[in-house]
């Protein structure tokens, strides 16, 4: 009898402990709507040429997520890198990418999606022409947002030592780089 509550005691206290992390006064108690070609907090985020619109933030989530609808009129992308803490998740709507995750490089369309694990290396490149459009989720949202915030500072004023800024920043947030951006 005794060993049965032992047994029992330490896996309550955890699904308590579990419980009570999802309890939050932060969380908001209602939703919203944020409009197509719209930014959740009205502010526009252009970060290595794309353009990216906040649709949640991880203040409306108590940083439980994070999703950004990203438009790209250039070819390219980041840099090879991992996230220590996030798992990143791409869903393409318009234009052609290739995202490497780990030792697997997958070719995305309009309509299919690819998942990175938090702390296996990933990049993606947009490869077509014209408009390329991608949602771009972080979960946990951690840091990220405020990343995207400094890149976008970033992208304002070019410092001389850019890539050891650009390697400082994804540091401060919970990234290592650890390769060059794809080629394509």
């Amino acid at each position: 009898m005794k060993r049965r509550l032992f047994l029992q005691v330490p896996l309550l206290a955890s699904a308590l402990v579990a419980q009570a992390k999802g309890l939050s006064k932060n969380r908001p108690n209602k939703g919203f709507k944020v409009k197509g070609n719209k930014n959740r907090y009205q502010e526009e985020l252009m970060i290595m040429g794309g353009r990216f619109d906040c649709k949640v933030s991880s203040k409306d989530t108590d940083g439980d997520l994070l999703i950004y609808d990203t438009f790209r009129q250039e070819k390219g992308g980041p840099a090879l890198h991992f996230h220590h803490e996030q798992d990143e998740w791409f869903y393409v709507m318009k234009g052609d990418f290739i995202v490497k995750v780990g030792d697997e490089t997958f070719t995305l369309t309009a309509g299919d999606s690819a998942f990175a694990p938090r702390t296996v290396p990933h990049a993606f490149a947009k490869t077509s022409e014209g408009e390329g459009q991608m949602l771009v989720l972080f979960q946990p949202a951690g840091s990220m947002e405020d990343f995207f915030l400094q890149m976008a500072k970033l992208g304002k004023e070019i410092p001389q030592n850019m890539e050891q800024v650009m390697k400082d920043t994804f540091r401060t947030h919970g990234m290592e780089i650890v390769g060059p951006p794809l080629k394509y």
